[in-house]
Protein backbone atom coordinates (compact mmCIF):
# COMPACT_ATOMS: atom_id res chain seq x y z
CA UNK A 1 0.00 0.00 0.00
CA UNK A 2 2.94 2.23 0.79
CA UNK A 3 4.07 1.74 -2.77
CA UNK A 4 1.20 2.43 -4.30
CA UNK A 5 0.49 5.93 -1.86
CA UNK A 6 4.36 7.09 -3.34
CA UNK A 7 3.11 6.18 -6.97
CA UNK A 8 -0.01 8.26 -6.79
CA UNK A 9 1.93 11.06 -4.94
CA UNK A 10 4.13 11.55 -7.81
CA UNK A 11 0.96 12.25 -9.68
CA UNK A 12 -0.21 15.08 -6.92
CA UNK A 13 3.47 16.71 -7.96
CA UNK A 14 3.01 16.61 -11.46
CA UNK A 15 -0.07 17.39 -11.82
CA UNK A 16 1.15 20.94 -9.73
CA UNK A 17 4.08 21.13 -12.13
CA UNK A 18 2.06 21.06 -15.17
CA UNK A 19 -1.32 22.11 -14.13
CA UNK A 20 -0.68 24.61 -11.35
CA UNK A 21 -3.10 22.97 -9.40
CA UNK A 22 -5.37 19.57 -8.43
CA UNK A 23 -2.48 18.59 -6.29
CA UNK A 24 -5.40 18.74 -3.22
CA UNK A 25 -8.00 17.55 -5.50
CA UNK A 26 -5.78 13.66 -5.66
CA UNK A 27 -4.27 14.17 -2.30
CA UNK A 28 -7.43 14.71 0.02
CA UNK A 29 -9.02 11.23 -1.76
CA UNK A 30 -5.30 9.85 -1.80
CA UNK A 31 -5.25 9.84 2.30
CA UNK A 32 -8.53 9.78 3.05
CA UNK A 33 -9.09 6.10 0.53
CA UNK A 34 -5.68 4.38 0.96
CA UNK A 35 -3.96 5.97 3.86
CA UNK A 36 -7.35 5.48 5.44
CA UNK A 37 -7.07 8.90 7.46
CA UNK A 38 -10.86 10.66 8.57
CA UNK A 39 -11.56 13.38 6.39
CA UNK A 40 -10.11 16.25 8.23
CA UNK A 41 -7.00 14.84 9.18
CA UNK A 42 -6.64 14.22 5.44
CA UNK A 43 -7.76 18.27 4.53
CA UNK A 44 -5.02 19.34 7.15
CA UNK A 45 -2.06 16.47 5.66
CA UNK A 46 -3.17 17.42 2.07
CA UNK A 47 -2.17 21.11 2.84
CA UNK A 48 1.15 20.62 4.11
CA UNK A 49 1.87 18.43 1.14
CA UNK A 50 0.42 21.19 -1.87
CA UNK A 51 2.18 23.90 0.27
CA UNK A 52 5.42 22.73 0.06
CA UNK A 53 5.02 20.88 -3.64
CA UNK A 54 4.04 23.81 -4.69
CA UNK A 55 7.01 25.72 -3.71
CA UNK A 56 9.25 23.54 -4.80
CA UNK A 57 7.28 23.45 -8.15
CA UNK A 58 7.27 27.44 -8.44
CA UNK A 59 11.14 27.52 -8.89
CA UNK A 60 11.02 26.05 -12.64
CA UNK A 61 8.41 28.27 -13.45
CA UNK A 62 10.14 31.86 -12.12
CA UNK A 63 13.03 30.84 -13.91
CA UNK A 64 11.26 30.40 -17.44
CA UNK A 65 9.43 33.91 -16.27
CA UNK A 66 6.14 32.43 -16.22
CA UNK A 67 5.07 34.01 -12.85
CA UNK A 68 3.52 37.35 -11.86
CA UNK A 69 4.92 38.40 -8.87
CA UNK A 70 3.04 41.33 -7.80
CA UNK A 71 -0.17 39.38 -8.62
CA UNK A 72 0.36 36.33 -6.84
CA UNK A 73 1.73 38.36 -4.09
CA UNK A 74 -1.50 40.32 -3.55
CA UNK A 75 -3.83 37.25 -4.49
CA UNK A 76 -1.81 35.20 -1.80
CA UNK A 77 -1.67 37.69 1.18
CA UNK A 78 -5.85 38.07 0.28
CA UNK A 79 -6.39 34.17 0.53
CA UNK A 80 -4.01 33.52 3.39
CA UNK A 81 -6.58 35.74 5.24
CA UNK A 82 -9.72 33.43 3.64
CA UNK A 83 -7.99 30.28 4.36
CA UNK A 84 -7.13 30.57 8.06
CA UNK A 85 -10.79 31.65 8.56
CA UNK A 86 -11.84 28.79 6.49
CA UNK A 87 -9.91 26.22 8.54
CA UNK A 88 -11.17 27.48 11.52
CA UNK A 89 -14.33 27.26 10.32
CA UNK A 90 -14.31 24.19 9.07
CA UNK A 91 -14.25 22.59 12.35
CA UNK A 92 -17.69 23.05 12.89
CA UNK A 93 -18.65 21.23 9.80
CA UNK A 94 -19.15 17.66 9.07
CA UNK A 95 -16.58 16.07 6.77
CA UNK A 96 -19.25 14.43 4.41
CA UNK A 97 -20.40 17.75 3.51
CA UNK A 98 -16.80 19.47 3.23
CA UNK A 99 -16.31 16.72 0.59
CA UNK A 100 -19.63 16.96 -1.00
CA UNK A 101 -19.45 20.59 -1.48
CA UNK A 102 -15.46 20.01 -2.45
CA UNK A 103 -16.73 18.19 -5.49
CA UNK A 104 -19.43 20.19 -6.53
CA UNK A 105 -16.85 23.19 -6.22
CA UNK A 106 -14.24 20.80 -8.53
CA UNK A 107 -17.28 20.08 -11.28
CA UNK A 108 -18.35 24.26 -11.75
CA UNK A 109 -14.34 24.96 -12.09
CA UNK A 110 -14.11 22.34 -14.75
CA UNK A 111 -17.23 23.22 -16.76
CA UNK A 112 -15.58 27.12 -16.94
CA UNK A 113 -12.70 25.57 -18.17
CA UNK A 114 -14.09 23.87 -20.75
CA UNK A 115 -16.24 26.10 -22.38
CA UNK A 116 -15.11 27.85 -25.34
CA UNK A 117 -14.51 31.87 -24.64
CA UNK A 118 -16.88 34.24 -26.95
CA UNK A 119 -15.14 36.19 -29.00
CA UNK A 120 -15.16 39.33 -26.68
CA UNK A 121 -13.88 37.48 -23.85
CA UNK A 122 -10.64 36.27 -25.79
CA UNK A 123 -8.07 38.37 -24.61
CA UNK A 124 -5.46 38.12 -22.55
CA UNK A 125 -3.27 40.65 -20.61
CA UNK A 126 -0.07 41.11 -21.56
CA UNK A 127 2.82 39.16 -20.21
CA UNK A 128 3.76 42.21 -17.57
CA UNK A 129 0.21 43.13 -16.81
CA UNK A 130 -1.25 43.06 -13.27
CA UNK A 131 -4.85 42.64 -12.80
CA UNK A 132 -6.21 45.43 -10.44
CA UNK A 133 -6.24 45.48 -7.03
CA UNK A 134 -10.31 44.94 -6.38
CA UNK A 135 -10.38 42.57 -8.36
CA UNK A 136 -7.44 40.67 -6.51
CA UNK A 137 -8.96 41.02 -3.13
CA UNK A 138 -12.12 39.56 -3.98
CA UNK A 139 -11.42 36.55 -5.49
CA UNK A 140 -8.52 36.05 -3.24
CA UNK A 141 -10.66 35.81 -0.11
CA UNK A 142 -12.99 33.59 -1.29
CA UNK A 143 -10.53 31.46 -3.21
CA UNK A 144 -9.05 31.52 0.15
CA UNK A 145 -11.64 30.87 2.23
CA UNK A 146 -12.47 27.25 0.07
CA UNK A 147 -8.81 26.36 0.21
CA UNK A 148 -9.31 26.74 4.02
CA UNK A 149 -12.73 24.66 4.48
CA UNK A 150 -12.25 22.46 1.72
CA UNK A 151 -8.38 21.60 2.29
CA UNK A 152 -7.51 22.29 -1.61
CA UNK A 153 -4.72 24.71 -2.27
CA UNK A 154 -7.00 26.02 -4.90
CA UNK A 155 -5.35 25.82 -7.98
CA UNK A 156 -8.47 24.39 -9.73
CA UNK A 157 -10.13 27.92 -8.54
CA UNK A 158 -6.85 30.16 -8.62
CA UNK A 159 -5.91 29.16 -12.40
CA UNK A 160 -9.42 29.70 -13.30
CA UNK A 161 -9.47 32.98 -11.81
CA UNK A 162 -6.53 33.89 -13.19
CA UNK A 163 -6.96 32.93 -16.49
CA UNK A 164 -10.78 33.13 -17.48
CA UNK A 165 -11.81 36.13 -14.55
CA UNK A 166 -8.11 37.98 -14.73
CA UNK A 167 -7.21 37.47 -18.38
CA UNK A 168 -3.75 36.13 -17.90
CA UNK A 169 -2.68 33.69 -20.25
CA UNK A 170 -2.68 29.87 -19.16
CA UNK A 171 0.57 29.24 -18.49
CA UNK A 172 1.55 32.18 -16.76
CA UNK A 173 -1.63 31.62 -14.54
CA UNK A 174 -0.60 28.21 -13.96
CA UNK A 175 2.67 29.50 -12.71
CA UNK A 176 1.55 32.42 -10.74
CA UNK A 177 -0.57 29.75 -8.93
CA UNK A 178 1.90 28.20 -7.48
CA UNK A 179 2.76 30.96 -5.33
CA UNK A 180 -0.88 31.71 -4.16
CA UNK A 181 -1.29 28.05 -3.47
CA UNK A 182 2.08 27.52 -1.20
CA UNK A 183 0.85 31.12 0.50
CA UNK A 184 -2.53 29.69 1.26
CA UNK A 185 -2.04 26.52 1.97
CA UNK A 186 0.27 27.04 4.98
CA UNK A 187 -2.39 29.62 6.36
CA UNK A 188 -5.07 27.22 5.95
CA UNK A 189 -2.91 24.30 7.85
CA UNK A 190 -2.30 27.22 10.50
CA UNK A 191 -6.23 27.42 11.10
CA UNK A 192 -6.65 23.52 11.03
CA UNK A 193 -3.93 22.71 13.27
CA UNK A 194 -5.96 24.38 16.62
CA UNK A 195 -8.28 21.29 16.32
CA UNK A 196 -6.40 18.65 14.07
CA UNK A 197 -3.11 16.58 14.77
CA UNK A 198 -0.93 15.27 11.39
CA UNK A 199 0.60 12.11 10.93
CA UNK A 200 4.03 13.62 9.74
CA UNK A 201 5.25 9.75 8.99
CA UNK A 202 2.75 9.65 5.62
CA UNK A 203 3.17 13.45 5.71
CA UNK A 204 6.65 13.95 4.71
CA UNK A 205 6.58 10.82 2.71
CA UNK A 206 3.42 12.12 0.25
CA UNK A 207 5.60 15.59 -0.08
CA UNK A 208 8.97 13.98 -0.96
CA UNK A 209 7.79 11.83 -3.44
CA UNK A 210 5.46 15.24 -4.77
CA UNK A 211 7.87 17.71 -4.97
CA UNK A 212 10.03 14.97 -7.68
CA UNK A 213 6.77 14.71 -9.15
CA UNK A 214 6.48 18.75 -9.79
CA UNK A 215 9.98 19.17 -10.67
CA UNK A 216 9.07 16.50 -13.53
CA UNK A 217 5.77 18.17 -14.28
CA UNK A 218 7.34 22.27 -14.34
CA UNK A 219 9.50 21.14 -17.07
CA UNK A 220 7.07 19.40 -19.28
CA UNK A 221 4.56 22.50 -18.89
CA UNK A 222 6.30 24.91 -21.13
CA UNK A 223 6.00 22.79 -24.04
CA UNK A 224 2.50 21.97 -23.70
CA UNK A 225 0.17 24.45 -26.01
CA UNK A 226 -2.11 26.33 -24.21
CA UNK A 227 -5.59 25.46 -25.24
CA UNK A 228 -4.29 21.54 -24.40
CA UNK A 229 -3.35 22.71 -21.30
CA UNK A 230 -6.62 24.27 -20.24
CA UNK A 231 -8.59 21.48 -21.72
CA UNK A 232 -6.37 18.84 -19.95
CA UNK A 233 -7.21 20.95 -16.34
CA UNK A 234 -10.59 20.99 -17.08
CA UNK A 235 -10.77 17.37 -18.03
CA UNK A 236 -8.82 16.57 -14.72
CA UNK A 237 -10.85 17.87 -12.73
CA UNK A 238 -14.27 16.94 -13.93
CA UNK A 239 -12.95 13.09 -13.44
CA UNK A 240 -11.95 13.57 -10.00
CA UNK A 241 -14.99 15.82 -9.28
CA UNK A 242 -17.28 12.77 -10.02
CA UNK A 243 -15.49 10.17 -8.39
CA UNK A 244 -15.29 12.05 -5.14
CA UNK A 245 -18.86 12.98 -5.16
CA UNK A 246 -19.65 9.02 -5.94
CA UNK A 247 -18.11 8.19 -3.53
CA UNK A 248 -19.42 10.48 -0.70
CA UNK A 249 -23.42 10.41 -2.09
CA UNK A 250 -25.57 7.33 -1.15
CA UNK A 251 -26.20 4.50 -3.28
CA UNK A 252 -29.46 4.77 -2.52
CA UNK A 253 -29.34 8.42 -4.28
CA UNK A 254 -27.43 7.48 -7.49
CA UNK A 255 -30.48 4.83 -7.74
CA UNK A 256 -33.76 6.80 -7.33
CA UNK A 257 -35.65 7.75 -10.57
CA UNK A 258 -35.11 11.07 -9.63
CA UNK A 259 -31.74 11.43 -9.51
CA UNK A 260 -31.27 9.88 -13.55
CA UNK A 261 -34.40 12.20 -14.59
CA UNK A 262 -32.32 15.43 -13.31
CA UNK A 263 -28.96 13.75 -14.94
CA UNK A 264 -30.78 12.71 -18.08
CA UNK A 265 -32.75 16.96 -18.54
CA UNK A 266 -29.27 18.52 -17.72
CA UNK A 267 -27.38 16.44 -20.19
CA UNK A 268 -30.61 17.15 -22.39
CA UNK A 269 -30.29 20.90 -22.17
CA UNK A 270 -26.13 20.52 -22.72
CA UNK A 271 -26.63 18.83 -26.00
CA UNK A 272 -29.46 21.37 -27.27
CA UNK A 273 -26.83 24.37 -26.46
CA UNK A 274 -24.19 22.86 -27.64
CA UNK A 275 -26.10 22.18 -30.92
CA UNK A 276 -27.38 25.43 -31.15
CA UNK A 277 -24.02 26.92 -30.81
CA UNK A 278 -22.17 25.09 -33.44
CA UNK A 279 -25.30 26.06 -36.07
CA UNK A 280 -25.12 29.59 -35.07
CA UNK A 281 -21.43 28.84 -36.34
CA UNK A 282 -22.51 27.48 -38.73
CA UNK A 283 -24.99 29.68 -40.28
CA UNK A 284 -24.42 32.88 -39.33
CA UNK A 285 -27.48 35.44 -38.89
CA UNK A 286 -27.91 37.50 -41.79
CA UNK A 287 -27.15 41.55 -41.54
CA UNK A 288 -29.76 44.03 -40.82
CA UNK A 289 -31.27 45.23 -44.11
CA UNK A 290 -30.13 48.84 -42.41
CA UNK A 291 -26.53 47.70 -42.61
CA UNK A 292 -26.56 46.26 -45.69
CA UNK A 293 -27.75 49.42 -47.30
CA UNK A 294 -24.79 51.65 -46.03
CA UNK A 295 -22.54 49.00 -47.03
CA UNK A 296 -23.92 49.59 -50.19
CA UNK A 297 -23.50 53.05 -50.74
Amino acid sequence: MTALIVAVSLLIGVSLGILGGGGSILTVPILVYLAGQDTKEAIATSLFVVGVTSLAALIPHARAHRVRWRTGLLFGAFSMAGAYGGGRLAEYIPGTVLLVAFALMMLATAFAMLRKPRDGAKKTRSAHGDLPLKHIAVEGLVVGAVTGLVGSGGGFLVVPALAILGGLPMGIAVGTSLLVIAMKSFAGLAGHLSGVSIDWGIALTVTVAAVIGSLIGARLAGRIPQDALRKAFGWFVVVMGVFVLAQQIDTAVWTHPATWAVLGAAASAAVAIRFRRRSRTTHPQPAPRARQDTALK
